[in-house]
Formats: structure tokens, sequence, C-alpha cells
């Protein structure tokens, strides 16, 4: 149903108002990002323990984070086992999915992967450290193939990471 303009919008005024495209107008919600957000990310995307923490303080906070607009979406292990052999990788997944999401979208990813897929390694490694001496060599040994498939397979395109293609997927 088409509503006629009535009153002072009535005539050549309603044409002008009308014929103003939307690009034009201020956005409502219109927030810019911290412009430190580059340095943020970037300290959340290292291989030290000390970046993990910091990440996952700011996952379980991020309605702090709200005003950088970061991704925090995951498919954890993208279609490979969370806990392979027992072994908990799905933080380690989630922190790789970050990155990678979060460097796409900025354009900067290619230069970024190899460190991204570094610190997958080193985050899965601080969960194998947490085991016994032939336990943890086993883990060591998964995670290694995760961190392979990531470097060989990750894509440098799409939404998705981790290790596609893995013997164990």
């Amino acid at each position: 149903m088409r509503r006629r303009l009535a009153g002072p919008f009535a005539g050549p005024l309603a044409a002008v108002v009308l014929a103003v495209p939307a690009a034009l107008l201020p956005a409502a919600d219109a927030v810019a990002v911290p412009a430190d957000k580059p340095q943020v990310l970037q300290a959340w995307t290292q291989p030290e323990l000390s970046s993990y923490q910091a990440w996952d303080a700011a996952r379980r906070n991020q309605a702090a984070w709200r005003a950088y607009a970061f991704d925090w979406t995951t498919d954890y292990c993208s279609g490979a086992p969370e806990n392979p052999l027992g072994f908990p990788f799905k933080d380690a997944c989630a922190r790789h999915d970050f990155g990678y999401r979060n460097y796409k979208a900025a354009g900067a990813f290619p230069a970024n992967k190899p460190r991204l897929d570094k610190a997958f390694h080193a985050d899965m490694n601080r969960v194998c450290a947490t085991y016994s001496a032939s336990l943890r060599t086993r883990c060591q040994g998964v995670a290694w193939i995760y961190y392979q498939a990531v470097v060989v397979g990750g894509r440098s395109s799409g939404p998705s990471v981790a290790p596609h293609g893995s013997p164990l997927a």
C-alpha cells in the first residue's frame, strides 16, 4: 500500500526530501572503531602464553571489546576432532579462528598467517605440556599434525580455519 505525503511535505519539497540518497544520510549507529585495533589484534595473536591469556580474558568479556568489532565466531577445529585422542585443542582452534577471521577482514591475512599458525601450534603444545612424558609425546605428535595441516591447508580466503585435510578428520 502506498501512502501519499500530506501537509508540509506535499508537492515539490517531497520530491527533494525523497530524492536524498540513503548513503548521504548519517548512520544512526555509526561508531568509529578504536584506532589501536591492529595493535590489539596483534597482541592477542602471538605465540606467547601472555598473548593467549589476554585473548582468552577478552573472549570471556566480549562486551568490553564491542567497539573494536572483532569477529569472535568460530567453528573450532573445522570438522577435525576438537579433542583428538582426548587432547583438548578446542580453545587453540578458537583462537586460531579468531586470528584468521580478523586478519582476513583487515586485508592483512597473508602477512600474518605464519605467525597465526605458530601461535596455534604453541597453544596446542601448552596443552600437551600438562601431560606426563609418554602422553605429552603423543599429544605433541597430534599437535604437529594439526599444525602441518593449517600450514599446508589453511585457506588464504574464506571464513574458516584449521586442520582441513587432517588425517584425523
